[in-house]
């Protein structure tokens, strides 16, 4: 029978200790019943989670890393209950962390993964090599015309992606409805002038029952995309989305209400996991995230983990573009492009915005500036 596998960092002084708490695990995350009463047959065998590895953990954590793997039974064919399995109530253990994990066919078949990847992506923005641009309009309580005058703005200047910033839903100064039709309206004029290929990515995240409906909305209205922040509306939203045969746009992640899955060391999920692996399994096509040296506290090997698990091999999940935010500036350039490479998305906002005298300009310098081949 078809097994999936989780890698878990375990805060532990010695193997001894690390097996019996990688049992616990096992047993909390699938029969959560004392091991001496779990049926003996199909249950024993088969549900209950098995350890395969018990290995010291080489970073300065120490501790040791527990592979532990589950049935497809275990999941049936629900996104949320993989995720349960992967960590519900462990989750709330100290010194536990979700550090990767190995895809089935079963997760394959509930998670077909990201429509577009990184590929797709590309191709739709007519970028066929270098790093991806994307600005962010803002801030809250702009009125709709000055938002869509900066989405024209960056378009005229060349940017792949102009995404809403988080913070706009339908507030009265720029409701989503009129935001989206003017910021489509004004980067497709853009485009009409420059014959670059930008895209509008209106936010659709808020009530659940509207969230659907407007990433329908921005699809008729000819948006290039729609960013949503799972951890705000739910993981299987973005899953749902993806996988909608009616649905054909991209889909953004934004890290935003997420911060406390990432920020501790020996708790919650790694870097890699909850910004690669994670996303990938709901079908998203870029992840922004914090970069390193910015506002944030993500270190640069953090970062590095992030692309490794947007790129890494997942059972033929698609690659998607890593964005890195929230500390992009023209003088980084160089330690950024050392660090990222080519597959990244430049997500830029607030050092793009201070040039507003010559906006189109500046937008102009960063293109050529992180296309041209060195």
């Amino acid at each position: 029978m078809a097994r999936f596998s989780v890698t878990y960092w375990l805060g532990t002084a010695s193997e001894a200790d690390a097996r019996a708490r990688a049992e616990e695990i096992a047993l909390e995350q699938t029969v959560e019943i004392p091991r001496d009463i779990v049926p003996s047959g199909f249950v024993e065998d088969e549900i209950l989670g098995r350890i395969e590895a018990i290995t010291p953990n080489a970073d300065t954590r120490g501790g040791y890393l527990a592979d532990i793997s589950y049935s497809d039974d275990d999941i049936g064919d629900d996104f949320p209950q993989l995720l349960n399995i992967v960590f519900g109530n462990s989750s709330i253990r100290r010194d536990t962390r979700v550090e990767t994990m190995r895809l089935s066919e079963g997760i394959q078949r509930i998670c077909p993964g990201p429509r577009f990847g990184i590929d797709g992506l590309r191709k739709r923005a007519g970028v066929e090599q270098g790093p991806l641009l994307m600005a962010a309009i803002k801030p809250v309580g702009l009125s709709t015309r000055q938002l869509a005058d900066l989405a024209h703005r960056f378009a005229l200047g060349g940017m792949d992606f102009v995404k809403d910033d988080h913070g706009l839903a339908n507030q009265p100064t720029a409701p989503f409805l009129d935001r989206l039709k003017a910021c489509t309206d004004a980067v497709g004029d853009a485009n009409a002038r420059t014959g670059f290929s930008t895209a509008y990515v209106p936010n659709i995240t808020g009530p659940a029952d509207r969230i659907f409906e407007r990433a329908f909305l921005a699809q008729e209205s000819g948006a290039g995309g729609v960013m949503l922040a799972p951890s705000l509306v739910g993981f299987d939203v973005a899953r749902a989305l993806s996988a909608d045969p009616e649905f054909t746009l991209p889909i953004v992640s934004h890290p935003t209400f997420g911060g406390a899955h990432v920020i501790t060391p020996t708790t919650g999920f790694s870097h890699k996991f909850f910004f690669g692996i994670l996303q990938r399994l709901m079908g998203v096509d870029a992840v922004v995230y914090p970069n390193f040296g910015g506002r944030f506290s993500f270190s640069r090997d953090e970062c590095r983990s992030i692309v490794d698990g947007c790129t890494m091999d997942l059972g033929g999940l698609k690659p998607i573009l890593p964005a890195p935010g929230g500390g992009m500036t023209f003088e980084r350039l160089p330690e950024m492009r050392a660090a990222y490479g080519d597959t990244v998305m430049y997500l830029i906002g607030g050092a793009l915005l201070r040039e507003q005298s010559d906006l189109v300009g500046a937008c102009s310098r960063l293109r050529e500036a992180v296309r041209t081949r060195h």
